[in-house]
């Protein structure tokens, strides 16, 4: 019994030495890094083919023709904004206090409720008619 065993085993390290293996070679598909060349037409159509933006040469210099009274307005309104964050912020962990009531920013409306369970704040876009109601829990 023992000397099968040993048998299968040698038999077994016999056949296990017999494997083969081969080296693994990485070829880039991208022509850019080494792939093949006529790889190129179909990358770039498949690009194409996924870009669901369309720019017209309006779009291209729209940035320039920005009105700079548009802009400040736009940087006040966000000042404004986030100097009245921070005030809630500090309300809330801190011992500044911010008034309830409407405050009219711009274009936006802001009213501050103060509740029992918390700061209820909403913002309403007057230009676009949107409403935004963030709630802010007591701690």
């Amino acid at each position: 019994m023992r000397i099968i065993l040993k048998t299968l085993i040698v038999v077994f390290f016999f056949v296990a030495g017999k494997t083969c293996a081969q080296d693994l070679v990485y070829t880039p598909k991208n022509p850019a890094f080494g792939g093949n060349p006529y790889n190129f037409s179909w990358l770039m159509s498949s690009a194409q083919a996924q870009n669901d933006i369309t720019e017209s040469r309006d779009d291209l210099y729209s940035g320039y023709n920005r009105d700079p009274l548009a802009d400040f307005s736009e940087s006040l309104n966000r000042q404004i904004l986030s100097q009245l964050s921070r005030q809630i912020v500090s309300k809330q962990f801190g011992e500044d206090a911010i008034q309830a009531g409407t405050y009219t920013l711009g274009n936006y409306q802001i009213e501050i409720g103060d509740q029992s369970d918390g700061l209820n704040i909403t913002i309403v876009d007057s230009s676009t008619g949107t409403q935004t109601t963030v709630e802010v829990p007591y701690f």
